[in-house]
């Protein structure tokens, strides 16, 4: 497992590529190597991941009758679709990376996704907190979660585009892949394994 050190590297190299800097990569094992130790972000995002299954069993208590209860299964169907939304973009990317011919481009997109995701967890993680703890705040933590996700489209774009040049295309295409189908799927995963509330 990377430690924070480590971590911490990958996140100044992850900043500097978005500030358009060269020296971030550096700072960047984009190679098949590094792909596979960038899983370790799940890793490292654990107590946010924790976070949003304690909040998400609240809301959906509230759906159920007075004095129900949810046991581990609950949890464990939340993972398969947290599990889902991690690796089924990478895999739809993979696809797309091999029919227009850029898969050596490929390591390099997965260990940037997985690096990006864990800052993103975590801005996610406080705003589930604050929600928790201010309810009245919803509507604010609303549009603050839609100013993150907009913050994270334009950084994987910044990031991508010192990974593919120019070729603004390609990159808004694997931006889009990384995270349309995440955002279809969780929904109708959740639906489909009885975690979705209401």
């Amino acid at each position: 497992m990377p430690s924070l050190k480590e971590v911490e590297t990958y996140l100044t190299g992850l900043w500097l590529l978005f500030r358009q800097d060269p020296r971030g990569f550096a700072f960047l094992d984009l190679s098949d190597r590094g792909a596979l130790r960038s899983f370790w972000a799940a890793a490292w995002a654990l107590p946010t991941t924790i976070i949003s299954f304690l909040w998400w069993r609240s809301t959906f208590l509230e759906t159920l009758p007075e004095g129900a209860e949810v046991g581990t299964l609950f949890f464990f169907r939340l993972t398969l679709v947290e599990f889902a939304n991690w690796i089924v973009p990478l895999v739809l990317v993979g696809f797309l990376c091999w029919m227009v011919g850029i898969g050596s481009k490929f390591s390099a997109v997965v260990a940037i996704a997985n690096w990006m995701a864990l800052p993103v967890s975590y801005a996610y993680a406080t705003l589930v907190v604050l929600m928790m703890l201010f309810p009245a705040i919803d509507t604010l933590v609303a549009l603050a979660w839609l100013g993150l996700m907009l913050a994270f489209v334009v950084s994987l774009f910044r990031i991508f585009r010192m990974v593919f040049g120019n070729h603004i295309l390609t990159i808004s295409t694997i931006t889009m892949v990384l995270l349309v189908p995440s955002m279809i799927l969780s929904e109708m995963l959740e639906r489909f394994l009885g975690v979705f509330p209401g």
